[in-house]
C-alpha cells in the first residue's frame, strides 16, 4: 500500500484566469515539477491531447500523467449524454494510464465567474438531489468499467460545497462514486476533511492537498467576493503554508489504508507566488507528514 505524490501544473499556469502564467512555456513547467520531485501531474489546459505527444513528452521528464478534470453538466443531461460527451477525455486518460477520473458537476456553478459573490452559489432541492445521484451513479458505473476510478471533486461556488451539501450527495449516490479529498475546499466550504477521511474511507479513492489562508478568505470569497477574486488575494497555498493540520491528514490516510496518488494544488497568482519554491515547500510538507504516520511511499 503505496501512496506516490504529484502535483497541478495550475500553479504555473491558471486555466481559469489565463492572465495568471499564461505565457509560461510547458517545457517551463514541466521541468519544473520533475526537478522538485514529483512523479506525475494533473492535466493542464496547455498540455495536448494527442496521447502518443503527450506521452513522449512527459515521458522526457520522467512523469506519469495522474488523471484530469473533467466537467460534467448531469443538471442539465442524462447520463447516456453525459458518457457521450466524456468519451474524448476517457480516451486520453486511458491511453495514458491514469488510473483516476476527476469529474466536477458545473453546469450551474459559479466559481469561474468574477462578478458573482462565492454566497450566491447554487443548491439542489430534494428531486434535484434524486436526479442528479442516479445520474452520477449511472456514468460512474461506466467509467469504472473502463478501468477507472470515478473520483467526484467538490468544490467551493458548485452544488457539492458544505457539510450538508456533502451529507445528500453521499446520500443520493452509490459507493462506487469515489471522492477527491480537497483539504483546501473542505476546510473553506465546511466540510471537516479529517472526518471525511475516517467517516467514509471507502469513498476516498483521490487527494489534492492544498492549504488555506482562512484570513484572507473571510474578507473576500467568505464575505461578499468571489471565488476567483478569493483566488487572487491569496486565500489558497501549499501544504506548511496555511492552517490545515497535515500530519492529521496524514495519519487519517494511514488510519484507512490509502494507496493512491497525493496531488499538490494550490492555485495562487505566480508572479506574487513563485510555483516551483512553493512546490517545493507543498512537497517537503507532505513527505515530512507522510513519513512521520507511516506511509509508504512508491519507489520510481
Amino acid at each position: 500500500m503505496t501512496i506516490t505524490f504529484g502535483v497541478s501544473p495550475i500553479a504555473w499556469i491558471n486555466d481559469d484566469m489565463p492572465e495568471l502564467g499564461g505565457d509560461t512555456p510547458l517545457d517551463s513547467v514541466l521541468k519544473d515539477i520533475a526537478e522538485v520531485g514529483f512523479a506525475g501531474s494533473e492535466l493542464g489546459g496547455k498540455f495536448p491531447k494527442d496521447a502518443p505527444v503527450l506521452k513522449a513528452l512527459l515521458g522526457g521528464y520522467g512523469l506519469e500523467l495522474v488523471g484530469g478534470w473533467y466537467s460534467c453538466e448531469l443538471l442539465t443531461r442524462d447520463a447516456e449524454a453525459e458518457i457521450d460527451a466524456l468519451q474524448g477525455h476517457l480516451a486520453l486518460l486511458k491511453a495514458m494510464g491514469s488510473r483516476v477520473f476527476v469529474i466536477a458537476e458545473t453546469s450551474n456553478a459559479i466559481h469561474g465567474q468574477k462578478h458573482i459573490p462565492l454566497k450566491d452559489r447554487p443548491h439542489l432541492d430534494a428531486e434535484g438531489w434524486a436526479r442528479f445521484g442516479a445520474r452520477l451513479s449511472a456514468v460512474a458505473d461506466y467509467v469504472n468499467a473502463q478501468g477507472l476510478k470515478l473520483a467526484y471533486h467538490y468544490h467551493l461556488g458548485t452544488v457539492v460545497q458544505d457539510e450538508a451539501d456533502l451529507k445528500a450527495f453521499l446520500a443520493h449516490t452509490t459507493p462506487n462514486v469515489g471522492v477527491t479529498l480537497d483539504t483546501g475546499h473542505a476546510v473553506l466550504g465546511g466540510i471537516d476533511p479529517y472526518g471525511l477521511i475516517d467517516s467514509h474511507p471507502e469513498r476516498i479513492v483521490h487527494v489534492h492537498c492544498k492549504d488555506v489562508r482562512q484570513a484572507v478568505f473571510d474578507q473576500t470569497a467568505g464575505a461578499d467576493d468571489s471565488f476567483l477574486n478569493g483566488v487572487l488575494a491569496g486565500m489558497f497555498t501549499v501544504p506548511g503554508d496555511g492552517s490545515i493540520d497535515f500530519d492529521r491528514v496524514m495519519q487519517g490516510l494511514k488510519r484507512i489504508g490509502y494507496a493512491g496518488w497525493i496531488i499538490i494544488e494550490a492555485e495562487q497568482d505566480p508572479a506574487k507566488a513563485d510555483p516551483r519554491a512553493y512546490a517545493e515547500l507543498g512537497l517537503k510538507t507532505l513527505r515530512t507528514a507522510a513519513q512521520a504516520a507511516g506511509l509508504s511511499e512508491a519507489a520510481r
